[in-house]
């Protein structure tokens, strides 16, 4: 009988945010999964180390992900990512994938879960807190309020459309791409706070754009609010 592949999510970097589930799921598990080429370099596998400090002696697999917007390599990856968990869940082993924030939110995991369910294997998500939310908190303000919409927007793309949306924007994973954010963020008069690496070591907080730097790292998350006079209307 085949073993069960478990997503979980790790939250967003604070290990005391790690869920009780969650922790339970990697104590119990045969083999831990990470999305990287070292498991114990991954973020993921840090954050989880630092609730559980006996997490390398567990059985790892790593399971690398290109940083690459090629289809072709793209799906290579993501084929190869999933025989390796296959070939373990077919020796009757459970997997614990462990992925950061939550699975179902913009998550390599996923890439692995939809392949594996389509061949029929059994699989469980277990949510994590959201990069998103861990910041708004850490910000000490909320994310909506009253009728306010929520856009969560990968800011790897083309964001001009997008940040005039009413309501609340986040702008996830614009690290690459934050010269061009923070430009087009001042030419809309935006009011944004950031967080790099939330929860983490060298985490740092940034409470306009004007203080954004343009090399900020991979992991920073911004919160456009709506205009201050709009909310109060």
């Amino acid at each position: 009988m085949a073993g069960k592949l478990y997503g979980v999510g790790v939250g967003p970097g604070d290990p005391e945010l790690l869920t009780l589930k969650a922790l339970r799921l990697v104590k119990e598990a045969e083999v831990i999964a990470l999305p990287g080429q070292v498991p114990e370099d991954t973020v993921a596998f840090k954050i989880v180390e630092g609730a559980y400090p006996e997490l390398g002696k567990k059985e790892l697999l790593a399971v690398p992900f290109p940083m690459s917007k090629d289809p072709e390599v793209l799906k290579s990856y993501h084929d190869a990512g999933a025989d390796k968990v296959k070939a373990v869940l077919d020796q009757g082993k459970d997997v614990v994938f462990l992925t950061l924030g939550d699975p179902t939110v913009y998550s390599t995991y996923l890439y692995i879960h939809h392949r594996l369910v389509a061949q029929g294997y059994e699989t469980e998500i277990v949510c994590g807190i959201t990069s998103f939310c861990a910041v708004s908190a850490r910000l000490n303000t909320g994310l909506v309020e009253k009728a306010e919409p929520l856009h969560v927007i990968p800011a790897s793309y083309q964001i001009e459309d997008a940040l005039k949306l009413s309501g609340t924007k986040v702008l996830m994973k614009a690290g690459k791409k934050m010269k061009d954010v923070k430009a087009e963020l001042l030419s809309q008069g935006a009011e944004a706070m950031m967080i790099e690496n939330c929860g983490m070591p060298d985490e740092k907080i940034y409470r306009t754009v004007e203080e954004i730097p343009e090399d900020a790292g991979y992991y920073s998350l911004i919160i456009i609010k709506e205009n201050k006079d709009r909310r109060e209307e």
